[in-house]
């Protein structure tokens, strides 16, 4: 039998007779016969063509689906595993933000005590991811499992919300930084409130609802010169983009608590620091630069006053967080409607004890046995206020919170931390 190429091109036959009475009908037959075998075999290769063209396609959508971050059999069993509660009278928490400075060590907190933990995080480029990596390596040693994705997927959300009902969420996600805030504008807006609101609307519909508790900021207090900065005080002043998306996020807030009965909790943090902290930090970048001996850059107020800080310690910070979820109290609604009044809370979490910037220094210089090279100036338009201080009054009175770490004793610890995880103490340092 012919083989397919030599049906499409087929050999010509040995001696034959040329029958001189047809040889132009036959030589016209011939070539039109060779130029439809052509025109056919053109239509073969262009559909064969866009068959490949089209298989390709589906695998590579099917690629893209099957190396998605999030989904799958194998991803819904890690998560309904990490949201497992082991105590009596546990919560099962959705924590964004995870791999963040206060995400991890509010997750480790819920987990050690028996509460089950799921987080969420984006590790986006703002800081080293390097060290959000890191703390999420030391969360799941924990059996933490940090979804890969970023609050304003509402699918994601949406998806997470169907594997575990959440009794809780701690949304500490957020675009941080007061400065970063002048030259990336948008993404306090996307992740500050866009990234609220798409949560809001998840946990809205959620059934059963969960309550929440969210990070608000001291931020919002912005130009007020009332000290100590209490929760009654006026907060329409803001002197930052940061503070004026923290406090958009508080009014977003109360309106979903006010229509869609969702219990809510809103913390301003204080300046928290730590082990594990952020990289643009004041404390943290003086550290660095004084080990490695550059000069650090000192900001003073006007009159050439100091600028303080109400410096609160992250041990301290989680407790206030933790007593939050423990005291929300429920969320009223169901499907979406509201059936009754929920808690809606606002709390200021601090040291109330502020330290100025320059003693900051003395005490780093201190705990490193290093002498900082000082470059003292004003500070600029950027956003940044002079003092914080926070009245904590209200936090002591319904939450229990008590605060335990002065200063000298927090950086004492940070100092630890950050030599070793740095390798300063085995001579490696690394940067």
């Amino acid at each position: 039998m012919p083989s397919l190429e030599e049906e499409l091109f087929p050999s010509t036959p040995g001696k034959f007779k040329i029958d001189r009475g047809h040889t132009m009908n036959r030589q016209f037959n011939r070539c039109f016969a060779s130029t439809s075998t052509m025109f056919l075999w053109a239509l073969f290769l262009i559909a064969l063509t866009a068959s490949y063209l089209s298989f390709q396609s589906f695998v590579d959508s099917g690629s893209r689906y099957f190396t998605a971050s999030w989904g799958g059999i194998q991803w819904e069993k890690q998560i309904r595993s990490s949201a497992q509660i082991h105590r009596s009278k546990g919560m099962s928490v959705l924590v964004t933000g995870a791999a963040g400075f206060v995400g991890s060590h509010v997750s480790l907190a819920l987990k050690k005590r028996g509460d089950g933990v799921v987080g969420i995080d984006n590790f986006n480029s703002y800081y080293d991811p390097s060290l959000k990596k890191a703390r999420k390596s030391l969360l799941n040693s924990r059996g933490i499992f940090i979804v890969e994705g970023d609050i304003n997927d509402a699918r994601l959300i949406a998806k997470l919300f169907d594997i575990v009902a959440f009794t809780h969420v701690m949304h500490l996600a957020a675009q941080a930084g007061v400065r970063y805030a002048m030259e990336n504008p948008h993404s306090y807006v996307h992740s500050n409130i866009g990234g609220l609101v798409t949560l809001l609307e998840a946990c809205k519909t959620a059934n059963p609802q969960p309550a929440v508790v969210w990070a608000s900021s001291s931020s919002v207090y912005g130009l007020n010169e009332k000290v100590p900065f209490s929760e009654s005080d006026r907060t329409d002043q803001p002197a930052s983009l940061y503070a004026a998306t923290k406090k958009a996020g508080e009014e977003i807030t109360h309106t979903y608590n006010h229509i869609y009965g969702l219990s809510i909790t809103g913390l301003r943090f204080f300046t928290v620091y730590g082990p594990f902290g952020r990289p643009d930090m004041a404390y943290f970048f003086f550290t660095r630069n004084i080990l490695q001996g550059k000069p650090i850059t000192i900001f003073r107020g006007k009159n050439r006053v100091d600028l303080a800080r109400d410096f609160t310690y992250i041990d301290d910070i989680v407790k206030g967080c933790v007593a939050s979820l423990d005291t929300s109290g429920k969320s009223t609604g169901s499907g979406g409607k509201k059936r009754g009044p929920a808690p809606y809370r606002i709390f200021n979490l601090g040291n109330t004890s502020p330290v100025t910037v320059p003693t900051l220094v003395l005490i780093l210089e201190r705990h490193l046995k290093v002498k900082a090279k000082r470059n003292v100036v004003d500070m600029p338009g950027n956003g940044d206020v002079p003092f914080t201080h926070a009245n904590i009054s209200l936090a002591q009175r319904e939450l229990g919170y008590k605060p335990t770490t002065d200063l000298e004793t927090g950086l004492k610890k940070f100092v630890k931390w950050y030599l070793t995880y740095y390798g300063y103490n085995r001579g490696k340092a690394v940067h």
